[in-house]
């Protein structure tokens, strides 16, 4: 079958492919959707209407090229238009190679860049370049999307294991700008981070340095040691850990451990045997290691201090052993392009749980958050007609009335804007830094003034961002009023419009003498956003409700 049938044949396979824009190298993957055939023995279809048949996908062709960008970034602070040139020339080959295949739709490519890129002071004239010449929409991903795409492409894997479905496994994958730490325990997302320690921005860090090899050696580990020596300490106490490691520098190391590693499943490699290969290629000057192993020289030129990352990392932990995975960032982002969702229910209670742990960090009020919570999202699915807004902000506004008194940790004065402080300078997993702006305004506004141009985070939001914000933040406030008491009284809330007004019932409550006082005064952003007056009614039963 060619690749123009491929495309015509909507109800079959059909291609796509995921390109990334690295610190060294930009690699793109081209694969096709394909049906995932019924199990034997399935029930006849139902009659429901659905998206379409579940779908998998099947790679075609894997390439990858070279580039300079980490190496501009982190030395220069932003790339060189000799490098962007050079960017370009690779998209530009790239372009020609999805042509073939018949991938023409911007939903069927998807371009991501990630810290050399993301980092850089001209990246938004680089994005413009490649657009111009490509047509290339390039998508800077930041930390949280990375561990993300992460945790959806190892989870198979450790389900599995039965040793690792309920066990804590500390997923890793170091790059040339950052390494990247996801805790997964019992199956769940623990916590996430991204140090600054990568390997082409470790090596760019020694450039220049007159000093022996062995001395830069220990300067790098020195390094390693001090950026990861905090790790042990977000591991529980009594509990092992297993370390997944991920990225091209550990699976080049498989290889030569253990000749044909499998591919989908993990590989064991003893760090004993890691280390002495390790002791042999950083022994070893770049030009020996490209003729020796065939590699690129950006390859050879970040392969020592990435395996050394790796090494120290399973030390501090005290393992003598490590998992290797062939997952990898392109496979996420096609298995995000085949599921058409990437807000799936196992990621939204990932990122809930991470509130969740947040809210405890900072001795919350877990019931009533929960109940807040509980509550706006009911509002929220009663307003759709007016706001507008998708599922996507609807787990926001979740995540913002979970966290929207955490402030009271620091102060209660002017706790709203302390909540907003620690909600965008916390780790979220699976929210990116502008989900976590937005949460955080959104918990900020949950009191006093409205939103303002003045205000710090609001104005740096297009008017979409503005109105979400308004639009959830009063929402919140009407949540927070019908739990105005903190006794939990009003459970189920409904809503009806009368006359241009939005008329709430509380179901099955004999007396909102408190909450009716409390929504009057914090309807007033309600009213400003929505144009309607908010007013509660209690409510014996539902056959009583008008």
């Amino acid at each position: 079958m060619t690749a123009a049938s491929l495309h015509s044949d909507p109800g079959g396979t059909r291609p796509i492919a995921v390109i990334d824009i690295g610190t060294s190298s930009i690699r793109m993957a081209v694969a096709e959707l394909v049906p995932i055939p019924p199990e034997a023995g399935a029930p006849p279809d139902s009659g429901v209407i659905a998206k379409g048949p579940p779908m998998d996908f099947r790679m075609l062709e894997v390439l990858s090229q070279g580039v300079s960008l980490g190496k501009d970034t982190f030395t220069k602070g932003e790339l060189s238009r000799g490098t962007i040139e050079d960017c370009v020339r690779v998209l530009q080959a790239y372009r020609k190679k999805l042509d073939e295949y018949a991938i023409s739709h911007s939903d069927q490519v998807r371009v991501v860049a990630t810290s050399a890129v993301r980092e850089a002071a001209n990246r938004l004239a680089f994005i413009d370049r490649v657009y111009i010449a490509t047509g290339f929409i390039v998508e800077p991903i930041d930390e949280a999307e990375v561990h993300r795409i992460t945790y959806r492409s190892v989870q198979p894997l450790l389900k599995a294991r039965r040793d690792l479905a309920h066990a804590s496994s500390l997923i890793t994958e170091v790059g040339g700008g950052s390494t990247e730490i996801l805790l997964i325990q019992d199956g769940n997302v623990a916590f996430s981070h991204s140090f600054r320690l990568g390997s082409l921005r470790l090596t760019q860090s020694l450039k220049g340095l007159k000093s022996t090899q062995s001395r830069r050696r220990s300067l790098m580990e020195q390094e390693i040691q001090r950026t990861l020596e905090s790790v042990p300490e977000r591991i529980p106490s009594g509990k092992g850990v297993h370390l997944v490691a991920l990225g091209g520098d550990i699976r080049f190391a498989a290889r030569i451990l253990l000749g044909s590693p499998e591919r989908d499943r993990l590989n064991e490699i003893k760090m004993s045997e890691l280390g002495k290969l390790i002791e042999e290629i950083v022994s070893q000057s770049e030009e020996s290691l490209v003729q020796k192993y065939h590699l690129s020289f950006p390859e050879a030129e970040t392969l020592g201090p990435a395996l050394l990352i790796y090494k120290e990392l399973a030390s501090v932990l005290q393992l003598d052993s490590l998992l290797v995975s062939y997952a990898n960032l392109r496979d996420g982002l096609l298995k995000e392009m085949v599921d058409r969702d990437i807000w799936t229910d196992d990621f939204r209670q990932q990122i809930v749980r991470s509130a969740m742990e947040l809210g405890r960090k900072y001795h919350f009020d877990e019931e009533h958050a929960v109940h807040v919570a509980n509550l706006s999202s009911q509002l929220f699915d009663g307003t759709r007609s007016e706001h507008r807004l998708d599922a996507r902000h609807k787990l926001l506004l979740y995540i913002a009335a979970l966290l929207h008194d955490i402030g009271g940790f620091i102060s209660n004065t002017s706790l709203h804007k302390h909540s907003m402080y620690l909600i965008t300078n916390s780790e979220l997993f699976g929210l990116s830094q502008e989900d976590e702006l937005l949460v955080g305004l959104i918990a900020r506004y949950h009191r006093r003034a409205s939103p303002k141009p003045t205000h710090q985070g609001y104005n740096m939001l297009p008017r979409e961002g503005r109105v979400t914000v308004a639009k959830l933040a009063s929402l919140l406030r009407l949540a927070i009023a019908l739990n105005g008491a903190r006794n939990q009284r009003v459970t189920q809330v409904t809503c009806q419009r009368e006359n241009g007004r939005l008329v709430l019932h509380a179901d099955n409550v004999d007396d909102v003498t408190i909450e009716q006082i409390a929504l009057k005064q914090a309807s007033s952003l309600f009213e400003e956003v929505f144009g309607m007056k908010v007013e509660l009614r209690a409510v014996q039963s539902a056959e009583l409700r008008p």
